[in-house]
């Protein structure tokens, strides 16, 4: 036999066994229907919620004691309030007690205390074991049948109806909706066979426990899932302002990076000018001093392109560069003109030697100017403002304040989203300053700035 003719024969020999076990078509479609994985799946949570780990130690917390109605009482008092669900819980399982112990055909002796405590333990049982005192619940029902001797209230005797009640409204709250449907279902399905298989000539009362604890369990439910769902608002509403404070803060750093590359930039090109005209203006220069100049002009230049490369990374796509030159503080007179016409009443004061700052300073000090007395037009209309500017030793200092708003205005302030304190907040962090903003103790609001500037000697310059 040729290799041809064996490979064929192994071909085929694979091909028979392949096809030998192949499921026949629509073997395993039955199996995996949307019928049988419903089915699964809900076997699953039933053996999840009420099953596994039904005896589990899930002890009981306390009450949080900044609720809505506990945090108006007393600081003293709040420790104990937190205590209430122990307290509740207690009450029910000595009303389930007595209903057990004083109903039925058996009212004094053992049996009556027996009786008792099976409807009282099963409610205990849910500040400890929620699970488990439900099983506990269902198990003591045909035990107080046979103990009380009333046969007139089948399957749920006055405490047995009272026990599984407050059980199953405890645990419902403990868990979730889908053990609490749970426990509905198994509830109805022990009345039905309970009444069905030994319910005799008695009319059963599964009815009215089924209706009164699906309305009990229907409450707890739209409480759990409003919980639930405000729960998470509140965390995505914390997640969504800490983003957008984040881009607020990129937002206002990108602004003042495109404003001092403008200040820096003007210095470079000068630098860059006087660096290649400074030979012509000596008669015959030393080729020494040539080369000096041509290295700081080249230098200057490459520092101009590095800084158009570094501002086109940060620069929005509808950004264009401003035409007239960065504002100082020799221009808030004009600021301030602007702002009286706008109908802010201000007042300018300068104290010390008035001098020239660094580029830096004088932009970020009239920015932070401008957005304080913005922040005065928007937030206290009918106001009067005040911009103090004091040249100190050592840096400069700023002080914006404005006045409470008059009570016959007839202006609203309007909202603001806080840009403006972030962005006064980042200026001066960047020139490692200090800052201060909040209310005073009229009604008014201050920011109040101290801008660092390093005095140059001689040496350094």
């Amino acid at each position: 036999m040729t290799t041809a003719h064996c490979r064929a024969a192994y071909l085929g020999n694979v091909t028979e066994t392949t096809q030998m076990r192949t499921p026949p078509p629509g073997e395993g479609a039955a199996s995996r229907s949307p019928e049988y994985r419903l089915a699964v799946r809900a076997l699953s949570g039933l053996r999840e919620d009420l099953f596994n780990d039904a005896f589990a130690y899930r002890p009981l917390p306390r009450m949080a004691t900044d609720g809505p109605l506990i945090r108006h009482l007393p600081a003293r008092v709040r420790p104990r309030a937190a205590r209430i669900p122990y307290a509740v819980v207690g009450a029910l399982a000595l009303l389930c007690f007595f209903g057990g112990s004083t109903t039925g055909g058996v009212s004094d002796g053992l049996l009556s205390l027996l009786a008792g405590l099976l409807c009282a333990v099963p409610v205990l049982a849910t500040m400890v074991r929620p699970v488990g005192a439900f099983w506990l619940s269902m198990a003591a029902t045909p035990v107080l049948a046979v103990v009380g001797g009333e046969w007139g209230d089948w399957p749920w005797g006055p405490g047995a109806f009272m026990c599984h009640v407050s059980v199953l409204a405890i645990v419902a709250i403990r868990t979730r909706p889908r053990t609490a449907a749970w426990m509905w279902a198994l509830t109805a399905l022990y009345g039905f066979l309970s009444e069905a298989l030994f319910g005799g000539p008695y009319a059963g009362n599964s009815a009215p426990l089924l209706v009164l604890t699906a309305i009990v369990l229907l409450l707890i439910s739209v409480w759990h899932i409003r919980r639930d769902a405000r729960q998470q608002v509140t965390a995505e509403q914390t997640v969504t302002a800490h983003e957008r404070s984040r881009r607020t803060l990129l937002e206002e750093r990108t602004t003042i990076a495109r404003e001092l590359h403008d200040v820096v930039a003007h210095h470079m090109s000068v630098v860059a000018i006087q660096a290649e005209a400074a030979p012509y203006r000596v008669a015959n220069p030393p080729e020494e001093l040539e080369r000096a100049f041509a290295t700081i002009r080249e230098n200057a230049v490459a520092a101009l392109t590095e800084l158009r490369r570094v501002l086109g990374v940060v620069r929005a796509e509808d950004y264009e560069a401003p035409d007239a030159p960065q504002p100082t503080l020799a221009d808030l007179d004009t600021l301030l003109a602007n702002v009286r016409e706008a109908g802010l009443a201000v007042d300018k004061a300068v104290t010390g030697a008035v001098r020239e700052l660094p580029p830096g300073v004088e932009l970020s000090a009239y920015r932070i100017v401008q957005e304080a007395l913005s922040n005065s037009l928007r937030h206290a209309p009918g106001a009067t403002a005040r911009v103090e500017v004091s040249y100190v030793l050592g840096g400069l200092g700023l002080r914006v304040v404005n006045t409470a708003i008059p009570p016959n205005t007839l202006v609203k302030p309007s909202p603001g989203a806080g840009h403006g304190v972030t962005g006064m907040r980042e200026r001066v962090s960047m020139l490692n300053g200090e800052m201060t903003a909040g209310p005073t103790d009229d009604g008014g609001y201050e920011v109040a700035v101290f801008l660092p500037v390093v005095a140059q000697t001689e040496g350094d310059a």
